[in-house]
């Protein structure tokens, strides 16, 4: 039988005052929102950092790259040692940590020290974010409250990394790129002290064993995968290296598996993967990632590169979206949730996602944004509005309190290498679609083409790779909103009390 999607979970912390319990989500949303937004925050700086370190071309993509091979390939071991030692001494040594990898990296002299002190960060967060969500899902346990926490906790998941670009471009602007990372350690300052005052949980659950091989062979071979689809930007998908190491995660992970079904401790239960009612919101939280990582990047380039914006005034171009997925979320989807199925609001918000994304493919050189960059960015603020509150909370519905950690991080790793293959994928998309664009276009010149023209020409063939990668991502983005549709089978909560009423 399946669990409604704002069921509570079975938990033994008992039920804290109503004045408690929203703060607690306030210091809860604060430290998700670090970890969401410096998967971007940092990307805005980078130009910066790499003058200012001597960062060459082929090294750079480590700052990006160190942060999420190590926060993608330890979110199921962050997980587990959550639920062992206990959800909020996790999350504190998680803000802690977090917080003084953040220094290092701000006080960086030089590439080797930036690239360590982002791997850090990347562990850190690798404890916090699965806590984090666990703690959302342990602290709200009545219906409609359980529908506006996850409301806010969905709308900050979905809006971070438009935030991390606005406060990215603020900082590296008119203080330093330093400031990206030292802010940080104030973040974490504010939500510590608030984790201390408010947060209230069990000390751990001694019946959760470390299973050794299962980290083994879970954290090698989501790592192997994560760096392969870092390495295909620059070698390409069909690289010798790039497959070899596909490949290897490949194995790495189908052993996981076979382990995991055989452990007398699982790392991660297949049981909570393999129902509908857990794994189905997952998958689509992967695939609706794929598109989203993918409209930051690309919207990005264009308008800095193309239109010329400045890293300030690109971080503001991205806030009437993010502005529509905090409102959507908290006003739309916290409000329909306690009275529809979730597949209700998960499959229409994807496909409206999906029509914003086809919107972005009439982009050209000379576009203006009003006209055509922000349509598509509210119709795509909209429709995931409607996505992240209600898949997040069915993931993490009616889960026992010794597996609550270790789902929240099969929810973060599913959204971590949705989000991470997505990049990969369409950029490796634009890329070729871009190259191919410009050899036709000179290929039939005669070779007396003015700089200006074959400058026209290039950004031609940029935009139109572009548009070909929003192309796929909202093929993509329609490929998660049939998954939800067809698979996504939690009822309404007001059916279940319904159900449960009549059998009484």
């Amino acid at each position: 039988m399946s669990s409604p999607a704002l069921s509570a979970p079975q938990h033994d912390v008992r039920r804290r005052p109503e004045a408690q319990r929203w703060w607690a989500l306030g210091v809860i949303a604060l430290a998700q929102l670090m970890v969401v937004l410096d998967a971007t925050i940092v990307s805005i700086a980078l130009p910066s950092a790499q003058r200012d370190l001597g960062l060459t071309d082929g090294s750079r993509q480590w700052v990006v790259t160190a942060y999420t091979l190590a926060f993608g390939g330890l979110l199921l071991l962050g997980g587990r040692i959550a639920d062992l030692v206990g959800r909020k001494r996790a999350f504190i040594v998680g803000l802690v940590g977090f917080a003084a990898a953040s220094a290092l990296g701000g006080a960086a002299t030089g590439p080797a020290m930036l690239f360590a002190a982002r791997a850090l960060q990347g562990c850190f967060a690798a404890l916090l974010a699965p806590t984090a969500l666990s703690l959302l899902a342990t602290t709200f346990t009545d219906g409609r409250e359980r529908a506006k926490a996850f409301g806010i906790f969905g709308a900050l998941a979905g809006a971070g990394g438009g935030i991390g670009l606005l406060l990215g471009g603020v900082l590296t602007q008119y203080l330093d790129w330093r400031w990206c990372l030292y802010v940080n350690v104030a973040i974490a300052a504010a939500a510590v002290t608030g984790a201390v005052a408010f947060l209230e949980d069990r000390a751990g659950h001694r019946a959760v064993r470390f299973d050794v091989p299962g980290v083994v062979l879970g954290s090698g071979g989501l790592v192997t995968v994560v760096y392969a689809v870092s390495r295909a930007d620059s070698d390409g998908w069909g690289s010798g290296p790039v497959v070899g190491l596909l490949a290897a995660g490949v194995v790495l992970l189908a052993v996981f598996t076979w382990w995991q079904s055989r452990a007398t401790s699982p790392l991660l239960p297949l049981r909570i993967i393999a129902s509908r009612a857990h794994g189905a919101p997952m998958l689509t939280l992967s695939l609706a990632m794929v598109g989203l990582f993918g409209v930051f990047l690309f919207l990005t380039y264009y308008l800095q590169n193309i239109l010329g914006y400045s890293a300030l005034k690109g971080g503001f171009a991205f806030l009437p979206m993010s502005a529509c997925i905090v409102l959507t979320s908290t006003q739309v989807s916290a409000r329909l949730l306690p009275h529809v199925a979730p597949r209700l609001l998960i499959a229409p918000g994807l496909a409206i996602a999906a029509i914003g994304m086809f919107t972005f493919t009439s982009l050209g050189t000379d576009s203006g944004y009003a006209t055509h960059v922000l349509p598509g960015a509210l119709l795509l603020g909209f429709g995931m509005g409607l996505v992240f509150m209600p898949v997040m909370a069915t993931a993490t519905s009616g889960v026992g309190p010794a597996d609550a950690g270790i789902t929240a991080a099969a929810v973060n790793t599913a959204q971590q290498v949705g989000g991470s293959l997505g990049t990969a994928l369409l950029n490796t998309i634009a890329t070729t679609s871009t190259g191919h664009y410009v050899a036709s276009r000179l290929s039939a010149r005669d070779g007396r083409l003015t700089a200006a023209r074959h400058h026209a020409i290039a950004d031609a063939g940029v935009v139109h790779g572009f548009t070909t990668a929003f192309w796929c991502a909202g093929v993509i983005t329609l490929v998660g909103a049939l998954t939800a549709a067809l698979l996504v089978n939690a009822p309404s909560p007001r059916h279940r009390a319904a159900a449960v009423g009549t059998a009484a």
